[in-house]
Order: structure tokens, then C-alpha cells, then sequence
């Protein structure tokens, strides 16, 4: 996988960013649209990552530490990448930014109804918490 690059996201990939994950990622969310990447690449600047080959987004994924847990979203790889190592790459990258900042355990949003996402996290060593739920509340009314 020599031919592969992996970098955090500037603001200058936010479209092309936006435009794989309409290609490659499962679902959709409130905060996929430029001005939310935008704001997501300003406040923590290292937390999107991205896989490239010949200078074309192959992969992503959000690792997100605000000082207490690891979170992680967006891990996607394009569907003509898909079983190459992209995504075991990016959760290595993930993973090595979370030590380095001193977390301690990664924690990842997958879609109930995403098999094959559950069967990469498996994979990868995650497994999922039936004990916890997601409690959600849209900010605005405009998010409901």
C-alpha cells in the first residue's frame, strides 16, 4: 500500500470531502454540509483524516478527542477501494493521534442497519455496547 498517503483535511478538500462521502459513506448527517466540515477542520484541525491515491480521497475518517473520550466517525472508503487496508490504515492513523494525546479507549457511530460497517469494525477489534444507547436532540430547528 505504498502508493497510499494519509493526511489530516484542510479546508481546501471540504468539497471534494463532501462529495465522497455522498459516494462512499452510509447515511447521511446534520453537519455534512461545508459550513459543518468547515467548522470541524477549524476547531481541531488534525481530527479529519483522509487516504489518498494519486492525490484522489479513497477514504476518510473523523477522529475526534475532545480531552475525556475518543470518537470516532465517517470511517469510509470508497467502494472501489474497499478491502485494500484503506480503512485498518485510517484506524491506525485514528488511533496513534488518540495515544498521542493521551486518550485511552475509541469509541465508534455505526449504523444498526450497516452489516458491512459492523462486520469492519469486528474486524478492527471494536465491539459494539449493547448496554448504551445514543440520546440525541437537535440544536435548531432547522436540524429537526
Amino acid at each position: 500500500m505504498s502508493d497510499l498517503h494519509i493526511r489530516c483535511a484542510t479546508l481546501s478538500d471540504v468539497d471534494a470531502v463532501l462529495r465522497f462521502w455522498r459516494e462512499a459513506a452510509e447515511g447521511t448527517s446534520i453537519s455534512d454540509d461545508h459550513d459543518g466540515v468547515a467548522r470541524l477542520i477549524a476547531t481541531d484541525p488534525e481530527a479529519l483524516l483522509l487516504a489518498e491515491r494519486d492525490g484522489v480521497v479513497a477514504g476518510t475518517v473523523i477522529a475526534g478527542f475532545d480531552g475525556w473520550r475518543c470518537h470516532l466517525y465517517r470511517l469510509a472508503v470508497h467502494p472501489e477501494h474497499r478491502r485494500q487496508g484503506i480503512g485498518g490504515a485510517l484506524l491506525a492513523a485514528a488511533e496513534e493521534r488518540f495515544v498521542r494525546l493521551g486518550g485511552r479507549r475509541g469509541d465508534a457511530m455505526v449504523l444498526t442497519r450497516n452489516v458491512t460497517a459492523q462486520h469492519a469494525w469486528r474486524a478492527a477489534g471494536y465491539s459494539p455496547e449493547e448496554q448504551w444507547r445514543r440520546w440525541v436532540r437537535p440544536l435548531t430547528e432547522s436540524d429537526a
